[in-house]
């Protein structure tokens, strides 16, 4: 399982739409130079460049070398950790959620008067 401080790391990479799209795109389209992942983008080469960093620090994607090139390529291994921490709290809260509903159904409600329906 993940360290608290990397699944911060990774939260905080995911919650910016763009580095969002940036992972987007690099999970449909593979690796990818600086340059192509700007292309759609309305910012600037070192805006890009800023998310990037913020990706890489995270571990969700690595930069290579390929000649002049330094492709970027999403880390899928890091994003399934952190997929398996939502996954194992999502069980967790489930079974929470399951023992309460049936807490409630066999739990009697106790029955109203004549008259007590309208009170607080």
């Amino acid at each position: 399982m993940q360290s608290v401080q990397s699944l911060s790391d990774s939260f905080a990479a995911l919650g910016d739409p763009t580095r969002l799209a940036i992972l987007g795109r690099l999970a449909s389209e593979g690796d990818l130079t600086v340059q192509e992942i700007a292309r759609p983008f309305a910012m600037s080469l070192p805006a890009v460049s800023q998310h990037l960093k913020v990706l890489e620090r995270a571990g969700l994607i690595a930069r290579g070398r390929d000649g002049q090139k330094r492709p970027c390529r999403l880390n899928a291994e890091r994003l399934a950790e952190t997929a398996r921490w939502f996954d194992h709290t999502r069980a967790a809260w489930d079974a929470r959620l399951d023992r309460l509903e049936r807490f409630l159904a066999e739990t009697p409600r106790p029955t109203l008067s004549k008259g007590d329906d309208n009170e607080p």
